[in-house]
């Protein structure tokens, strides 16, 4: 997505009349992205009139591209400044800006990490020229018009406000491989960064370069489950950005505290779905094992587990060996104390108090982890609880941490809150927020419509749109929410099935003969739940919304008693009057973990008609009280001038 895109003369004439900033917010409105960070709005006034001083030089000519905003593939991150054109040769160049106000930083013991005042507070940071460098990368990685023409990238940062006085803490030789890939300017640094840029661009491109970066096709974006073998080979399969960055060399630097200083640490980190908690959990799994420290990846899970078995063994692992790496949450009930040196548990909010086949082993699931390893990492979100047995929670953690005698961890600093699925939209998420009622959000009215969201009023024409995005690559699947009984389960029957829907649409449940359903070749006929699609990820969902969430007198909605009898995520607290606001919450999170497991697209059918019509209404709704806009040739938004 581009938010703003001009040529120079342009962005020059936006700066001075002091209008640059106001027609960037209303760019971002326009796309469904509701930004009120007046943080933000300020920055783009200070930091773009430097940009601005920057390319008024003659060797810049008036026609070059300038971008600001722009969203990279595949996440919610945004590319603070970008400058594109030709150098002296007909090149065709991108120079990537990463734009800070600080005045000073502070280095850290964590490598291509920071310490500095940022959004209202210091605290950890990604170094700015690893930002640029992780923000260039992940374009490369994912843009076939980068890849295809060629078109170089080069990133930079920019500090304009920084001291001198502070430079070491920010260029030193602890940096120095970041500082490589791009390059730091600070205060009093104009010219050497006028130098930068004009050694990759001087003059227009031959085409648009900005309009064909965002409008070229994305390259198929990695999923974990495909990657797993060859990160487990120590190969760097995903560029970790921002909080990822930090929640992951936060914990490489604590497990090597523990083991220097003979302590327990117990690190929280918080992340809604697609906020790439599983990534950093299993290349933190990948980088512990190759040091020679005892680790595993842990989760209540067995649809993961068992699809990341599938994935390594194809892998030429052996299979003891990943069963030592990929554990099931009650694996530890006879552990002893700092058995191993790390245990990363992802989905942490799926944790039980009991474990075993009878839930009668151990004492509690969160306790026995953290004892039995010197530090405990939990990747949790707590909305993403869905059965009455999940215990997980923040809280939950800290309790048993301070009983283990385990120091906590746990801050923003570490806190995913970028969406890497759902093609980037983190507005989608919102949306779905307000519109499960799990919560009142500012996308109400909508979100940015680059993800593939639609509605069927038939689910076999749903299934047939599944079906062609599945021939592609096999990554489509359908879900549905826990509302039909399992009888083919022991049925051999071809001609029963588990659910039956209006206009002939016949299915059954995933097999109970392969584990490894999400994965397999021939499954797509199945339908999946939420126990079998739960940590993992496809392209295209389609997800069949049954009649336990519907819309009635202007709201949405929850039904226990239209869930399937032999459900067991409401087992002990379906009928009790006490538990009603959990059974309502558990629904809500169901619903919302499914519509959150495609990458690019999802689709949904509704059994309940009503509930149908207002999430079209809700996707059409007009809106109201916005700035006149008009759509530009390169896809960004101006404020109409009269």
């Amino acid at each position: 997505m581009l938010v703003y895109s001009a040529e120079k003369y342009q962005f020059h004439d936006d700066v001075i009349n002091h209008n640059i900033a106001q027609v960037i917010k209303s760019s971002l409105f326009h796309h469904g992205i509701f930004d009120e960070n007046d943080r933000e709005f300020i920055s783009w006034e200070n930091s773009l009139v430097r940009m601005d001083e920057v390319l008024e030089d003659d060797r810049f000519s008036d026609d070059i591209q300038v971008a600001v905003e722009y969203q990279v593939p595949q996440t919610a991150k945004r590319v603070d400044f970008i400058v594109s054109g030709a150098d002296e040769k007909g090149k065709e160049n991108v120079v990537i800006v990463e734009l800070k106000q600080w005045e000073r930083a502070q280095r850290t013991m964590r490598d291509g990490l920071v310490s500095a005042y940022t959004g209202g507070m210091t605290r950890v940071v990604a170094h700015p020229s690893y930002q640029a460098y992780s923000y260039a990368k992940t374009i490369e990685n994912f843009c076939s018009t980068v890849q295809d023409k060629p078109i170089s990238l080069y990133p930079c940062a920019y500090l304009h406000n920084y001291s001198r006085s502070y430079l070491d803490e920010l260029v030193n030789d602890s940096y120095q491989e970041v500082l490589d890939e791009a390059p730091v300017f600070i205060r009093n640094d104009l010219k050497k960064l006028r130098d930068f840029i004009g050694r990759y661009v001087r003059s227009a491109a031959k085409s648009n370069l900005m309009y064909e970066i965002d409008n070229g096709k994305i390259r198929p974006s990695k999923a974990l489950q495909d990657t797993l073998a060859s990160m487990m080979h120590g190969n760097p399969e995903f560029i970790l950005i921002d909080e990822q960055k930090v929640a992951y060399e936060t914990v490489r630097r604590l497990v090597e505290m523990a083991l220097m200083n003979n302590k327990k640490y117990t690190i929280i980190v918080e992340g809604g779905p697609g906020t790439g908690k599983s990534v950093v959990a299993v290349s933190l799994l990948a980088d512990l094992i190759t040091k020679g420290r005892t680790a595993c990846y842990v989760t209540k899970n067995a649809a993961p587990r068992n699809v990341y078995f599938e994935e390594l063994k194809q892998g030429k692992f052996r299979n003891n060996y990943v069963k030592f790496l990929f554990k099931g949450s009650g694996s530890f009930v006879e552990s002893r104390e700092n058995d191993f040196d790390c245990l990363i548990v992802d989905e942490a909010h799926r944790l039980n108090e009991k474990s075993g086949m009878y839930k009668n082993k151990g004492v509690n699931q969160i306790k026995e982890i953290i004892d039995a390893s010197r530090v405990s990492v939990f990747f949790i979100d707590e909305d993403q609880v869905v059965t009455s047995s999940d215990i997980g929670s923040v809280c939950e953690i800290e309790k048993w941490a301070k009983i283990c005698g385990s120091e906590i961890f746990y801050n923003d600093d570490i806190k995913l809150t970028s969406q890497f699925r759902c093609n980037g939209s983190s507005g989608y998420v919102a949306f779905l927020d307000d519109l499960l009622g799990i919560r009142e959000t500012a996308n109400a009215d909508g979100f940015d419509l680059d993800f593939d969201f639609r509605v069927f009023d038939n689910p076999l024409e749903m299934r047939e749109e599944l079906r062609k995005k599945n021939e592609i690559n096999n990554k489509a699947r359908m879900l549905a929410g826990y509302c039909y009984e399992w009888i083919t389960k022991n049925s051999n029957d071809l001609n029963v099935y588990d659910i039956e829907l209006p206009g002939g649409f016949k299915a059954r449940w995933n097999f109970s003969s392969t584990s490894t359903w999400a994965i397999d070749p021939d499954s797509f006929e199945q339908v999946g739940c939420i126990h079998t699609s739960q940590g993992l990820e496809f392209d295209y969902i389609g997800i069949v919304i049954g009649k336990d969430l519907r819309y009635e007198n202007g709201k949405v909605i929850t039904d226990s008693s239209r869930r399937a009898k032999s459900d067991a995520s409401l087992r002990g607290i379906k009928n009790r009057p006490e538990y009603a606001e959990k059974v309502d919450r558990i629904i809500r999170n169901t619903y919302k973990v499914l519509m959150t497991r495609g990458q690019k697209g999802c689709y949904l059918y509704c059994e309940d008609s009503n509930l149908q019509q207002y999430i079209k209404s809700r996707l059409g709704a007009e809106e109201e009280d916005r700035p006149e806009l008009v759509a530009e040739e390169n896809t960004a938004y101006e404020v109409r001038r009269k």
